[in-house]
């Protein structure tokens, strides 16, 4: 899996993650954020390797069938690029830096 597709998953969890069950949530979380193994969040949880995979599997199918019904996280990137856009076009500096504000909001910062 790229860098893309990690990031993807990564930011569907940011904008769906509280509608999957807690232990997905937070081993999608633990795989794509904190870059810890199969194996690791396996130990830490007292459960398989392949029931770790089975939960990150099934909280994607989740995120990505959330993202296709609701497009939260296409609309979120397109209002980021308008508030870019927007603000290289302002002069004035509240202005700027209130757009700015926003922008990191919406990533999430």
């Amino acid at each position: 899996m790229g860098a893309d597709e990690r990031y993807n998953v990564s930011l569907l969890n940011d904008y769906y993650g509280n509608l999957l069950t807690e232990h997905q949530r937070d081993m999608i979380r633990l795989y794509y954020d904190c870059d810890v193994s199969l194996n690791e969040i396996a130990e830490e949880y007292g459960i398989s390797r392949q029931a770790v995979r089975d939960a990150i599997v099934r909280g994607e199918k989740t995120l990505n069938e959330l993202e296709s019904k609701l497009s939260l996280a296409k609309r979120g990137s397109r209002l980021v690029k308008e508030l870019k856009e927007i603000a290289s076009l302002v002069s004035d500096e509240s202005v700027r830096s209130r757009i700015d504000t926003l922008i990191r909001e919406e990533e999430g910062e």
